[in-house]
């Protein structure tokens, strides 16, 4: 009953620029915290970007400065504006959807930065 569909991945050039969507069906996504996850090839899975309920957002390092995290609650959507994107950004990009009484995931979508 519960899904969460991205969509915007791809292949981009370093430098460039990608938004990704996750469309929630199934929940509202007011009552949630949002959550953007990425792993990269061998790597661990990273939390790089959240936005509360409440509308607050935090940041890692990483990425700060070159991606926004946002929602839409009328669409039940939240957004991941990717700028200024660097080879070391490829990864598989999940969405992430948090409250008290559970977590849901999307499926991933791939973003690959390569000239």
């Amino acid at each position: 009953q519960v899904q969460l569909e991205e969509s915007g991945g791809g292949l981009v050039q370093p430098g460039g620029s990608l938004r990704l969507s996750c469309v929630a069906s199934g929940i509202f996504l007011t009552r949630y915290d949002m959550n953007w996850y990425r792993q990269a090839p061998g790597k661990q899975r990273e939390l790089f970007a959240a936005i509360w309920q409440g509308g607050g957002t935090t940041y890692g390092d990483s990425v700060k400065g070159r991606f926004t995290i946002s929602r839409d609650n009328a669409k039940n959507t939240v957004y991941l504006q990717m700028c200024s994107l660097k080879p070391e950004d490829t990864a598989v990009y999940y969405c992430n959807a948090d409250r008290d009484i559970g977590s849901h995931w999307g499926q991933g979508t791939l973003v690959t930065v390569s000239s």
